[in-house]
């Protein structure tokens, strides 16, 4: 950060300032002031990482309060995007676009109000302006660059020099509201392409970004995912604690699905090896090392829920607070539901091999299923972590190979405990049946 804040300092008394990094805003991890707060004097952040996320946000672009864009880009490996940018008398204009997709167009001026910052750029001097100008590139001979405002056809812009192409107008008969320029351009090939977005000029106007890839951008995803992470680790503690020093209501009559449900949670809290296992799995999971392991070549380290320790330093985490909510919703807590399930059948007299027969066999199946489907995910995690951080991280992992090994410990005790331990439950349960 120290390193960060000099360049800043540096950048201060230019006319611009554009920031290049990885990684959005959303995603760092920054000491006070923060790393948005630093940039803050920059036009324009341009990042990656996020890119479309696989497609779902083809435009992924949002604003800093400050005025700073902050502008991810589309991959170049798989789908060859690319930005052009460009300063026309110190506004910053952009086009993302495809490779080989010609022509490419880019209106410098006047630029996208959505994009404009009257903190880092004199939009006055597009009322200003003489000309409308367009970068216009190809392989082949660009042949007409035609200009539409609202709809009605201006004119052809003519070449200047290299790709610019300019058009006489005046700004005036557009300086009240919003209004859309298009530019169409056609190469000697025959191929065309074209470029809009609405401009304005006036300073009370007012375009937001998308909604969702200003929360995407702007919210700080590393905090979301701590309280998250804290708040689902909590609500399954609390179930048992609460659970495990409830009275235990009375059974009566027919009990539905809520009813056991709830029986079966103090089945659970109220049988030692159950509820001091899971109860102490949630603890770890928050206080403990996930793995000890060689985490960069030759630095040996620890991996837990807020972070990595190497080498001697600690680096908060922002993506193990995911990985923990992942472990929470995907096993811990379907494993507890599972075991209290397989409770609940122990105590309305089944065995392993009799509650097939008893109930009903399509539920049976798919409960065993979807637990087998989430503990092959937890086996496949160790070799996934075996094969990323070496032998000794899959032997000293208490989160992914010990809690196989628990997993498969509690599942054993679940069918196998002695039905005397289980006895007031039973009859309990067999009172209610018959009665």
């Amino acid at each position: 950060m120290a390193e960060l804040s000099l360049m800043a300092r540096e950048s201060l008394h230019s006319n611009h300032t554009i920031w290049f990094g990885h990684y959005p805003t959303s995603t760092i991890i920054s000491p006070s002031p923060g790393i948005r707060t630093l940039m803050s004097s920059a036009t324009a952040y341009l990042c990656g990482h996020l890119h479309t996320m696989g497609g779902l946000m083809p435009v992924l672009h949002s604003q800093h309060r400050g005025g700073t864009l902050e502008l991810e880009l589309g991959d170049w490996m798989d789908n060859r995007r690319y930005r052009i940018l460009a300063f026309d008398h110190d506004l910053l204009s952009f086009a993302d676009t495809n490779f080989e997709e010609w022509p490419v167009v880019l209106i410098t001026n006047p630029k996208s109000f959505l994009y404009s910052s009257s903190t880092h750029e004199p939009l006055v001097k597009i009322l200003h302006s003489t000309h409308i100008r367009i970068l216009a590139f190809s392989p082949s001979v660009i042949i007409s660059v035609k200009v539409y405002i609202d709809g009605i056809h201006l004119g052809n812009a003519h070449h200047v020099s290299g790709p610019l192409y300019v058009l006489k107008w005046s700004p005036q008969n557009y300086s009240e509201g919003f209004h859309h320029i298009d530019v169409t351009v056609q190469d000697a090939s025959g191929r065309i392409g074209t470029r809009g977005h609405l401009f304005g000029m006036e300073e009370n106007l007012s375009l937001r970004f998308d909604f969702w890839s200003s929360v995407i951008l702007l919210t700080d995803h590393y905090v979301l995912a701590r309280v998250l992470f804290g708040v689902i680790v909590l609500i399954q503690i609390t179930l048992l604690v609460v659970f495990r020093h409830l009275q235990k209501p009375a059974l009566k009559e027919k009990p539905g699905l809520l009813t056991l449900t709830s029986y079966s949670l103090h089945v659970f809290s109220k049988t030692n090896t159950f509820y001091y296992s899971i109860l102490v799995l949630n603890l770890y999971t928050i206080l403990g090392p996930w793995f000890v392991g060689e985490l960069i070549d030759g630095q040996m380290g620890a991996c837990f829920s807020f972070g990595v320790f190497v080498g001697g330093s600690f680096l908060q985490g922002s993506m193990t607070f995911v990985v923990g909510i992942l472990q929470m919703m995907f096993f811990n807590l379907p494993l507890m539901a599972y075991l209290c399930w397989c409770l609940l059948l122990r105590c309305q007299g089944h065995s392993f091999r009799s509650h097939i027969r008893h109930v009903r066999r399509c539920v049976a199946v798919l409960v065993h299923l979807a637990m087998a489907l989430l503990l092959a995910w937890q086996v496949y995690s160790c070799y996934f972590l075996q094969r990323t951080y070496g032998t000794l991280a899959f032997f000293l992992s208490p989160m992914r190979t010990w809690l196989v090994a628990l997993t498969a410990a509690l599942l054993y005790k679940t069918w196998t405990l002695k039905s005397s331990e289980l006895r007031t439950y039973i009859a309990e349960i067999k009172n209610c049946q018959s009665s």
